[in-house]
């Protein structure tokens, strides 16, 4: 990994906030092009949101300014799960991606869960 020079970066949640965010991603690209407007940008930028939502709240940020933007992150991740059990439901990934996604958001959610519970 190349030199950190920011105080989030360092943040293990953030870390694999950013590989879950692309993930979703890569993911997305094969929703039908119906949902481009839809359920694909949705689930894009929802799950971007819970790396920018921790950055924001690393940078300088009192402590009820971190645990509001951490609770932000928590937010976006719940809304991208939503969006996988919606692109299960309409067969647009295979179980095994559900299941692995799934599985990766909810390490990520007790992740963020402690870390917000351990801001003073």
């Amino acid at each position: 990994m190349k030199e950190t020079k920011f105080k989030f970066e360092k943040l293990i949640i953030w870390q694999k906030a950013m590989e879950f965010g692309e993930a979703i991603h890569a993911l997305s690209l094969s929703f039908p092009k119906e949902e481009i407007y839809n359920l694909s940008s949705q689930i894009r930028r929802a799950a971007d949101s819970i790396a920018l939502n921790i950055a924001e709240g690393a940078i300088g940020q009192s402590n009820p300014e971190q645990k509001k933007f951490i609770s932000y992150s928590i937010r976006s991740l719940a809304e991208v799960i939503t969006c996988l059990h919606k692109a299960n439901k309409r067969n647009y990934i295979e179980f095994n991606q559900f299941e692995k996604l799934y599985s990766d958001a909810y390490l990520l959610m007790n992740m963020m869960i402690r870390f917000k519970n351990h801001i003073k």
